[in-house]
Parts: structure tokens; sequence; C-alpha cells
């Protein structure tokens, strides 16, 4: 008997390789990029004029905690 592949996880935050809320690291893990390259990314596009900032607390306050891991 074989069983269907499991669906693809949602973006989640990952609460287990978290250093803030977690929202780089689940960012990283579902897009399968590493979660270190992308918070050094994340923190130099902070010293660029936008709303990087901003849209971190978005997604910590709306993304939804993945406490499975």
């Amino acid at each position: 008997m074989t069983y269907p592949a499991p669906a693809p996880r949602g973006l989640a935050r990952d609460t287990r390789n978290k250093m803030i809320a977690g929202v780089c690291a689940g960012i990283a893990r579902r897009y399968g990029i590493s979660t270190g390259g992308l918070r050094l990314a994340f923190v130099i596009s902070c010293i660029l004029p936008g709303p990087q900032f901003i849209a971190y607390l978005v997604l910590w306050a709306f993304m939804p905690r993945d406490d499975r891991y």
C-alpha cells in the first residue's frame, strides 16, 4: 500500500531555530535556503531605505508558529 506524498508545508515561523521570532528561519526552511545567509541578507538590507523592518514585524505578527519540530 502506498501513501500519498505529504503536502508541502506552508510559510510558518520556525520556533526551534529562531534568533528573534523565527521569521527568517521559517522563510529559509520553506524555500530551502540557508538560514544564516537569509539573516545576513536581511540585516544588510536594513541599511538600505525601505520597509524591511516593518515587513519583519508584520510577518512576525501574522505568520503562524510551527511547533512540529
